[in-house]
């Protein structure tokens, strides 16, 4: 999901303005987040007798004697020993491989473009088709884990993910090499919220927090990773190899999860496919993420693709929610958003992940663009970020349980508006250690931002509704990255539009320091069209600052408001964090 921003061009050249020397430095961060999930585990073959699917709707199990909760099967003991250790860095490598490659493959489009012999912008495809399919196959994995079963869906799909990293390496031509992405997000959806809801059904419910700082610390470590990585073999070796390093790691998590978990197969259930519904999402979201990855580079609604992109989302949205709301065995279960604490948590992820993802993508942007910065230095800066994070999210994922989630997310709100409003002050003499200030200090905000929102969107849920809760949660997440995206870069080249007009309006012939460096400039042989061109270059660099100042000033506003938000959400007796420990008493 990048884009390449055109340059502005004037036929003037241009000095200095006082306002053009603030600059901005977008946010370092992790890209792909954390996803949210924990469902029930059961012996190989149970089947839970009348539960609802995952992504259905059914009646509700026999009640427990005394009017508890319902019973179910009986439920495998958590892990011990080397067995616990091996689980869960098999879990680890999965998921970690699975981010990696929703970051790892952006900075590398270039030269995967240039070996295939398209355009830039036909190189693109590669990242819209991993997240087309990849959105595609989120929110399906509560009826998929209940038809198939978490360890055979989850063994499946890192099987054909490792295949297909494979095939993407030897991809001779764009059009396989983007049917290859297709299959590769498609069968990704699945795995994130699948390894955390078996790495919660591998810990005592006591340690459920424990567990899910732990699975925390890999999602945010990945995408940090991912641009370095990426930059590093594009540099150094050959684009090829950011899909082979996947086929060891994939081979390694297969084996090890397949030798402790495959005696641990939660119950399934033969639903019927809502055909029409999975169409109708297919259609919808399909249409929307082509449309918010490729409006920018089309001019938006000036052009009649994107039109009639949009109105098949809107209209094929409209339909699937008609559809789904009144079908009896939905593929998605929307009625999860008639509780308060899974819409307003995934109201507020939806609205403060587009805000964190699209000031993130600016940072690589600016910093190759107009800051002269390699692939691999540009994923450097955004190291820093993980120190903080790593350290803070064990506390966090011990404390969720005790503490109102709602105070946390406070905090990380606070946290990111903090550190957009540093940024807006950055002019284009930043040097490393003034870039890598507030991206230290984002990390901070990592683990108070994922982890209590996770708990919060599984406050009182059923461990039966919890694999589709997640499913919903993460597609919120994924589209809401999309949105951010989009909006994030189109609005930083039309900012950078305005300020250039409004810089060389000042660049006249009568002007001293107009007059003065183009003479500068001639003076060390330049002619005088080249010396426009430096100049203008110049204005291109100050004009992008003064943009991403306004965005990143608008974006921290955004942030504080939405405190409002969350506190609009009513954690459960016992904190946010007691949703966890349900859905790890469910998997046991």
């Amino acid at each position: 999901m990048t884009d390449e921003n055109k340059s502005v061009s004037s036929g003037n050249g241009a000095g200095g303005n006082a306002a053009a020397d603030r600059a901005s430095a977008p946010i370092a961060g992790s890209t792909g987040a954390v996803a949210a999930a924990g469902t029930d585990a059961a012996p190989t073959g149970a089947v839970a007798a009348g539960a609802a699917g995952a992504g259905g709707s059914g009646r509700s199990p026999p009640a427990a004697a005394g009017g508890g909760r319902p019973a179910g099967p009986p439920q495998p003991q958590p892990l011990h020993g080397t067995a616990l250790t091996i689980g869960t860095i098999a879990l680890s490598l999965a998921t970690f491989m699975n981010v990696l490659d929703t970051s790892i493959a952006n900075v590398s489009i270039p030269a995967i473009s240039g070996d295939l012999g398209v355009s830039p912008d036909q190189g693109t495809w590669v990242i819209t088709s991993f997240g087309v399919a990849n959105a595609i196959s989120l929110p399906l994995t509560g009826w998929l884990t209940r038809t198939f079963g978490q360890v055979k869906l989850f063994i499946w799909s890192m099987t054909l993910f490792t295949i297909a990293s494979f095939l993407c390496a030897l991809a001779p031509s764009l059009t396989l090499l983007i049917l290859f992405r297709v299959l590769q997000g498609a069968v990704a959806g699945p795995m994130m919220p699948l390894s955390q809801a078996l790495l919660l059904s591998s810990y005592p419910k006591a340690k459920a927090g424990a567990a899910l700082g732990m699975w925390s610390i890999t999602t945010l470590v990945a995408p940090v990773v991912g641009p370095v990585l990426g930059g590093w073999i594009t540099d150094n070796i050959s684009w090829p190899w950011i899909f082979y390093i996947n086929v060891p790691v994939g081979i390694i998590a297969i084996a090890a999860t397949w030798i402790i978990y495959r005696s641990r197969e939660t119950p399934t259930m033969h639903l019927p496919i809502d055909k029409i519904g999975l169409f109708l999402l297919v259609l919808w979201v399909g249409a929307l993420q082509v449309m918010l990855d490729k409006g920018k580079d089309l001019d938006w609604f000036g052009s009649g693709q994107i039109i009639t992109l949009a109105i098949v989302a809107v209209v094929g949205f409209v339909i699937f929610l008609i559809w789904e709301l009144t079908e009896e065995h939905p593929v998605v279960d929307l009625s999860l958003f008639s509780r308060r604490n899974f819409a307003v948590s995934t109201i507020a992820m939806l609205m403060a992940y587009g805000l964190f993802f699209g000031n993130v993508v600016l940072l690589p942007l600016w910093l190759q663009q107009y800051m002269g910065y390699t692939a691999t230095l540009a994923g450097l800066v955004l190291a820093p970020v993980g120190i903080f994070a790593i350290f803070l999210t064990p506390v966090v994922a011990r404390f969720t349980g005790k503490a109102d989630p709602r105070v946390f997310v406070t905090v990380a709100f606070g946290v990111f508006a903090l550190v957009l409003f540093m940024r807006q002050h950055f002019n284009t003499d930043a040097t490393l250690g003034t870039l890598l200030v507030p991206t230290l200090v984002q990390g901070i905000a990592m683990p108070f931002f994922f982890i209590p929102l996770i708990s919060l969107s599984l406050s009182g849920l059923a461990p039966e509704r919890i694999p589709a809760a997640s499913g919903l949660f993460n597609f919120a997440r994924i589209t809401a990255g999309s949105f951010g995206t989009s909006i994030t870069t189109t609005l930083w080249d039309r900012r950078a539009t305005l300020h250039h007009s409004q810089l060389v309006e000042h660049l006249t012939g009568a002007d001293p320091a107009s007059s003065q460096a183009l003479a500068t400039l001639q003076a060390g042989g330049l002619g005088q069209q080249q010396s426009y061109g430096v100049l203008n270059r110049l204005v291109d660099q100050q004009a992008f600052m003064l943009s991403a100042d306004d965005i990143f000033y608008v974006s921290g506003i955004l942030f504080l408001a939405l405190i409002a938000v969350i506190w609009l959400a009513k954690p459960e007796k016992g904190g946010g964090g007691a949703a966890s420990k349900e859905a790890a008493s469910g998997a046991h």
